[in-house]
This record gives C-alpha cells, structure tokens and sequence, in this order.
C-alpha cells in the first residue's frame, strides 16, 4: 500500500473511533432519559392517586406490569 493510502486509511480510522465514542455517549444519555422517563411512568401506573382504570390501560398498553389492586379488593 503506498505511503499516502495508510495515511488516508489512518485519518479515516481516527475518526471513526472519535465519532464512535461520541455516538456512544450519546447513546448512553438517550438510554438514561429514557430510563427516567419508564420510572416516572411505573411511579403513575402505581399511584393510587389516579384513576385505575386509566393506570391499567396505560400500563397495558405499554407492556408494564398492572397496579395491584387496593387491600381487600380482588
């Protein structure tokens, strides 16, 4: 490979692991947000605040586990 090639293939190599880095923490952020996003959405689901029946449908919908149902209900 002549020399001006590797020096090529090098410049493109060192971008790539600079940009793969970036990507990762950008990766690793959205993952986070996204993480407190499904806690704050789990926390809803089981607050007996708000309507069950809405709760239960959300947490349907998205695949989450249910509310329990109040002490002495079934």
């Amino acid at each position: 490979m002549p020399e001006n090639d590797q020096a090529y293939v090098d410049t493109l190599a060192g971008q790539l692991c600079t940009r793969h880095t970036a990507l990762l923490a950008t990766a690793e952020s959205d993952l986070a947000v996204l993480r407190s996003q499904i806690a704050l959405t789990v926390a809803f689901i089981h607050d007996p605040a708000y309507d069950r029946d809405a709760r239960i449908a959300l947490a349907q919908r998205l695949g989450l586990p249910e509310p329990t149902p109040p002490r002495g209900q079934t």
